[in-house]
């Protein structure tokens, strides 16, 4: 039987709304055999994953999604099978911590100026153990009232030009790649699609991104358009791309970005977990 595999997921340790355990078991009943944990800039969930992955027979990689930028753009670079205990890793981690970290202290600052208080405490409390991101804030928003869905709070509060609109300075995807390499794994250009770039740029970024030591791309995330997915392919054999695939799960209710809904990578493209997975 060909193996089901998800390789971008997140759990409440980011911005996912199931926890580790829950999302792993969710996984299991869609019959996913290969998971790969990759929260936002944190490995806090892995430990949690780990355990409820051996429970119930699935395959857990370690897994983290960077945010970094390429010529002035916020990109995502996922590294896979990474070791969690790698120093330099983890050093890493904590950066980008405290980069979040920074980025909410100025967000909840503004939207106090703008009359919404007491931010800061409620995505600190609903964060937890995790990273904080825009997305707490919208929760928070949309919870306390200002706003009557999300998609509200990012136009009115949270999008360009608007008082919680914080750019925050990332890495460059250099480093973020170098992360990943030193800690054994491997480094995945996460939904190029998802930039909305020309042709001409998102050739430039994978060509900086292959430069920089990147040797994988998601040739599938989430329920994508088939047109989208043969560009990308052509993308993958022009620069000599191993191929990954993932959900993008974030909670339930989005069938669009379910576990497990990619399916298989398609025919031609050299699998990224064939240097991990035996």
């Amino acid at each position: 039987m060909t193996k089901i595999y998800d390789l971008h997921c997140h759990s409440d340790y980011s911005d996912g709304i199931l926890s580790p355990s829950e999302l792993v078991s969710r996984a299991h009943a869609q019959s996913v055999n290969v998971l790969a944990l990759t929260d936002h800039d944190t490995l806090s969930g892995i430990h949690e994953a780990r355990l409820a992955a051996r429970d119930c027979g699935l395959d857990l990689i370690t897994g983290i999604e960077f945010s970094c930028q390429w010529n002035g753009r916020g990109v995502h670079i996922v590294g896979l099978n990474v070791d969690d205990e790698n120093a330099a890793l983890l050093a890493a981690v904590e950066d980008q911590r405290q980069r979040r970290q920074q980025r909410s202290e100025t967000i909840a600052q503004r939207l106090h100026k703008a009359g919404v208080e007491g931010s800061l405490a409620w995505v600190q409390a609903k964060a937890g153990k995790g990273t904080i991101g825009r997305p707490h804030f919208a929760q928070f928003l949309l919870e306390r009232g200002h706003v009557k869905s999300i998609n509200q709070a990012f136009k009115k509060y949270l999008g360009a030009g608007k008082p919680g609109d914080v750019k925050n300075v990332w890495p460059e995807v250099a480093e973020a790649v170098a992360w990943i390499k030193a800690a054994g794994g491997t480094a995945v250009l996460a939904h190029p699609d998802k930039y909305k770039l020309t042709r001409t740029k998102l050739r430039e970024l994978c060509a900086d991104f292959k430069e920089a030591g990147g040797e994988a791309i998601e040739v599938l995330s989430g329920k994508q358009d088939a047109n989208v997915t043969r560009n990308i392919m052509l993308l993958a054999e022009e620069f000599e791309f191993l191929g990954s695939l993932g959900s993008d799960f974030h909670q339930p209710n989005q069938p669009w970005q379910e576990l497990a809904c990619c399916g298989y990578l398609p025919e031609g493209i050299e699998p990224v977990w064939q240097q991990w997975c035996h």
